[in-house]
């Protein structure tokens, strides 16, 4: 005799039933389960906004503030000071033909900054070939650092404007003294941050260099340039920094073609606007060298990975 055996389904079965493919059980669900999202991407897309959020927000507040008080001292000054908006229409006006040339003295604003962008590549240029070699010997050398610093601290703080006379003398150009007054000016922080960068080496490093006997070449080359890198590309930052400011003055004092010259002349035309318009087109061809410049020396710079 024979004993019927009854399967009396759980609580788990009777919610989700099963299919009976053989003589097994396989247990197989038919309702789909269910999608949770994970809180770490939620989180990670907040945080993404919010990065977002704080980048774009307070550029835009100091945006609106400077134009709100632009707008203030317009009203103050009775006109004297053009209101943003008609700042802003000449400014459409004047940059829909960057490039025009009407004679010698009146040239578009494009040819205006390409031709102090060429003084400033020239000088900084000249002062880069002069000054990160001999940074590196004034690092190198106490004897040459002994020398050379005195000098360094006597030259250095005379304003810039001071060497353009003796640049007019001695070149008997406009253009020459412009770019010799860059010259004289960008080489300090090419050569101070240069040496600087040198005599903070580790010693270790020059032990061993003495140990394998290496030659002043492979020193330099091996050891030396890649440790004062970044330290010479700071100097270089600061320069292009520096090389940009003195060109304005110099060009409002020899004249020609520039940007320093341009403001000059629209100040003797009594075209405010215009000037306004320089000023900026200044500051922004300066960001974009210094942003130019901190990513170069970003590519160039590497960190220790800790584990």
């Amino acid at each position: 005799m024979t004993t019927a055996v009854f399967h009396v389904p759980t609580l788990k079965e009777a919610r989700f039933p099963v299919q009976r493919t053989d003589n097994k059980q396989a247990h197989t669900s038919v309702l789909p389960p269910l999608e949770s999202k994970n809180p770490s991407q939620l989180f990670n897309w907040r945080g993404k906004a919010r990065d977002v959020w704080l980048a774009v927000l307070p550029p835009l507040l100091g945006l609106g503030l400077l134009i709100g008080v632009w707008a203030m001292v317009s009203v103050v000054t009775a006109g004297s000071i053009p209101t943003p908006l008609d700042t802003w229409t000449q400014a459409v006006t004047l940059f829909s033909d960057p490039f025009y040339r009407k004679g010698p003295n009146d040239q578009g604003v494009g040819w205006n900054v390409l031709m102090s962008l060429e003084r400033v590549a020239v000088g900084f240029g000249l002062a880069a070939a002069v000054g990160i070699p001999a940074g590196f010997a004034i690092g190198r050398f106490d004897f040459l650092s002994r020398m050379f610093n005195p000098l360094i601290s006597l030259l250095r703080p005379v304003s810039p404007l001071a060497w353009l006379p003796i640049g007019l003398l001695v070149f008997k150009g406009a253009n020459p003294a412009a770019i010799w007054t860059i010259f004289i000016c960008s080489i300090w922080p090419m050569v101070i941050n240069t040496a600087v960068g040198v005599q903070r080496v580790p010693q270790d490093f020059m032990n061993v260099a003495r140990v394998l006997n290496l030659s002043e070449w492979k020193i330099v080359t091996k050891i030396l340039f890649p440790s004062v890198l970044p330290y010479m590309l700071t100097g270089v930052r600061l320069a292009v920094g520096t090389a940009w400011l003195v060109i304005v003055a110099a060009e409002m004092l020899t004249g020609g073609v520039g940007i320093g010259f341009w403001v000059w002349d629209e100040w003797n035309n009594l075209n405010v606007k215009n000037i306004i318009i320089a000023i900026f087109v200044i500051g922004i061809v300066g960001l974009a060298l210094e942003y130019a410049l901190i990513k170069l020396a970003t590519a160039f710079t590497f960190e220790e990975v800790k584990s």
